[in-house]
């Protein structure tokens, strides 16, 4: 599903160039769950921001369902991105004046479906991650864990076959942490997502079908 070749990204920072990731070469599987560890600054969320077409590689190729994302024009990778994508992060992006099934409706507001159809999707979706009773309440009447899960719910609203996840656990207490890695993993097997984890915490690592490190740029 995903074919990474030769991948390298690098900035410049004060005249200097600073190389993030070297000649990455990674392949990941429809359906895989696939956790990427390695110390701070290691590339992990910069490789996770190329997957998702967030970011450009400097050189290298990445296709996903046969499709060159690194060849895409800027509107192009933007559409592709919202269909195929789904985004969870550590700390929601939420926003903070709309409620949760606003904050779920937001990505179907840039689609053509009418207004009941939206409404369905977003409470059904709101439904799948035990939130029915939390419809119209705002960010800060809900917890981090009931947060993370409305987060989830808006990755999901537009079905994705992709979900990256950077570090969405990082905010969690270990049993609200449980709670949405253990949905995350429902999620990859029985709706077949594939999800790609960036995290430090090797507990919530053990949740995913695999691991790869990445120190210094490079793969291990």
């Amino acid at each position: 599903m995903i074919r990474i070749r030769q991948l390298c990204k690098s900035y410049h920072r004060g005249g200097q160039e600073v190389r993030v990731l070297q000649d990455l070469n990674l392949r990941v599987e429809e359906g895989d769950f696939l956790a990427l560890m390695g110390p701070s600054g290691s590339g992990k969320s910069t490789l996770l921001n190329l997957i998702a077409g967030i970011d450009r590689p400097t050189s290298g190729d990445i296709e996903i369902n046969g499709v060159d994302i690194s060849s895409l024009d800027d509107a192009a990778l933007a559409r592709w991105r919202a269909a195929h994508v789904g985004f969870v992060f550590q700390f929601y992006n939420l926003i903070p004046v709309l409620t949760a099934f606003e904050n779920v409706e937001l990505p179907l507001q840039l689609t053509s479906l009418d207004r009941s159809t939206r409404k369905r999707r977003v409470e059904a979706a709101l439904a799948s991650v035990g939130l029915s009773d939390r419809l119209h309440h705002i960010p800060g009447e809900l917890s981090g864990g009931q947060q993370q899960r409305v987060a989830i719910a808006r990755a999901l609203i537009t079905g994705p076959s992709i979900i990256v996840a950077d570090e969405p656990t990082g905010d969690l207490d270990r049993q609200a942490a449980s709670e949405i890695l253990g949905m995350l993993q429902e999620l990859n097997r029985e709706q077949h997502k594939t999800i790609i984890m960036v995290t430090h915490d090797p507990k919530a690592a053990e949740y995913a079908r695999a691991i790869v490190q990445l120190e210094k740029g490079q793969l291990s």
